[in-house]
């Protein structure tokens, strides 16, 4: 629970596209419990599930408050297949619950009690960097591994710049 940090600095392992999932809600009534209510422990119950289930291809998250109102989660996939799997696999958690907010939709039972949304982003390699400085793994080093800085740049523009030889590019 209580990383130590790794000393100095360093970047993310990751080699190839950053699949990454930014997902939250927002409670618009706090006394319509019976909606927002759901959805707020839904969302640990299905991270569970993706960390027993590794396959399925979740790689790392964080939980995030950005006030009383307003919970999400990033998330750091494998690949965008492996996500839009998961979000229609019949046998999972996700769709379950997703079927069940359509149905209290339809029924006028959500209609501004609660806000649902989601960002996607795949960020193609060379489109992105990361340092950190005394930091226990954390976000996409986290989810990927961690590298001394020396390993890909010390400076932004190298890290962006970095391509794997050849031989060591992912096959995605």
């Amino acid at each position: 629970m209580f990383a130590k940090p790794v000393p100095g600095r360093a970047t993310a392992a990751l080699e190839g596209d950053a699949v990454v999932l930014l997902i939250g809600m927002r409670i618009n009534r706090f006394w319509a419990v019976h909606s927002w209510l759901p959805l707020f422990t839904g969302m640990p119950r299905m991270l569970r599930e993706l960390k027993r289930d590794r396959a399925r291809g979740l790689l790392n998250h964080v939980l995030l408050t950005a006030s009383p109102r307003t919970y999400y989660v990033v998330q750091y996939w494998e690949s965008k297949e492996k996500l839009y799997a998961y979000a229609a696999a019949p046998d999972a958690l996700h769709h379950r619950m997703w079927a069940a907010v359509n149905r209290k939709d339809r029924a006028g039972k959500m209609r501004r009690h609660v806000g649902l949304w989601h960002e996607t982003y795949v960020v193609p390699q060379g489109s992105y960097e990361a340092i950190y400085f005394d930091m226990p793994p954390f976000g996409l080093a986290a989810a990927t591994g961690v590298l001394p800085l020396e390993q890909r740049g010390r400076r932004a523009a190298d890290r962006f710049a970095y391509r794997p030889a050849a031989a060591d590019a992912p096959k995605r």
